[in-house]
Formats: structure tokens, C-alpha cells, sequence
């Protein structure tokens, strides 16, 4: 069992990244791997070389195929990000674009269809709200984003759902209440990984 995290808020001080260091600790002894895509200057945009790989399903840019030899590794992937406007930054949006592709992470063909590609593979979400969580009832924000994410992604690459734990208010908590919320949202996606290891 390996599991990567994959963070993307270029401030290092961030609730993201105080969220990062948690969800490694409360992991151990299992083995974690970190892909913070900021520091790691990871370029989000969709080339030609990526649009050619796409159709052809091979024939990736190096640095997709880093990408794929991590992923390949891990059996739990949990996505820890900030909401931006109601949706994923657009940094770990070009990572998804870019790295999730036919020929990898699905194949499609005219001919045969879609045929997922990513069995082997939990995913886990855990998304940072500024704001609480009636609104994201009210608005049914929460569930567009999980519609987006675990279906229009997870479900069409064929991996499993983990959990997903929303911390809401984030840049309204109080340090107490903060500190709770992180908790909980950690021993959620923890809880869900190691229950996996125990089988």
C-alpha cells in the first residue's frame, strides 16, 4: 500500500499545507509520498505535444510520464486543495487534464468505447471551502463539485472512490475550531486508508 497526497497552493504556509503535514502524519507508518505540484513548478497547460499524445494515446511529455510512474506506485490518492471558485485550483486542473489521459488513465475509441484504465487506484478528496456548509447545501455547490470530481473523473478512469471530507469556513475558524475541523478531515481520509490496509 502507497499512498500520494497531491497539494496545490503555492503558499507553503497555507491551511492547505498545515492539512498536507497532518494527513502524512496521521498515515505512518504506511508509505506517503508528497507531490506538491506549486513547489514543484509542475505546468499545468495543454500543449500540442499534450493534445497529439492525447489522440494517440502515448507518446507523453516527460514530465506526464513522471507522473504516471507515481501514480502507478500508489493504490490511495487523496487530492488536498483550496475550492476555488466552487471548483479545483486550475493548477491541479492542468494536472488532471494533462496526466489522466487516453491511452493511461482511459481508452476511447470510436470503435470499442471507453474502457477505464485506473481498478488499481483509490481515490480520496479533501477540498478547503472558505465558505460554510449551508451554503454549499443551499447552492448545491458540494454536490456539483462531487459530481465534477468523483464522477466526471474518478468514475470515468475506473478508480474507486475514497472518501472525501470537506473543511468548510476555513478562512473564518477560530484557531480552536480550525484545529477541530482539520481533525476531523484527516481522520476521515486516514481512517478510510488505513481500514483498507487492514483487509
Amino acid at each position: 500500500m502507497h499512498t500520494l497526497l497531491v497539494a496545490a497552493n503555492p503558499d507553503p504556509r497555507s491551511l492547505t499545507h498545515y492539512v498536507l503535514g497532518r494527513l502524512e502524519a496521521a498515515l505512518q507508518p504506511g508509505s506517503v509520498e508528497i507531490a506538491d505540484l506549486s513547489e514543484e513548478r509542475f505546468d499545468p497547460r495543454f500543449t500540442p505535444a499534450d493534445r497529439r499524445a492525447y489522440h494517440e494515446g502515448g507518446n507523453y511529455p516527460a514530465d506526464v510520464m513522471a507522473e504516471h510512474r507515481r501514480l502507478e506506485r500508489a493504490t490511495d490518492l487523496v487530492l488536498v486543495f483550496p475550492v476555488y471558485w466552487w471548483s479545483m485550483p486550475a493548477l491541479l486542473k492542468g494536472w488532471i487534464d494533462r496526466v489522466f489521459v487516453n491511452g493511461w488513465a482511459f481508452e476511447h475509441s470510436p470503435a470499442s468505447g471507453l474502457r477505464p484504465k485506473l481498478q488499481n487506484l483509490t481515490t480520496h478528496l479533501l477540498p478547503i471551502a472558505g465558505d460554510d456548509s449551508g451554503a454549499y447545501e443551499r447552492h448545491g455547490y458540494e454536490s456539483a463539485l462531487r459530481t465534477q470530481i468523483e464522477h466526471g473523473i474518478v468514475d470515468y478512469c475506473g478508480s474507486r472512490r475514497g472518501s472525501t471530507a470537506f473543511i468548510y469556513e476555513s478562512e473564518q475558524l477560530s484557531p480552536e475550531t480550525r484545529v477541530r475541523s482539520v481533525d476531523r478531515a484527516v481522520r476521515t481520509i486516514s481512517e478510510a486508508i488505513h481500514a483498507r490496509l487492514a483487509k
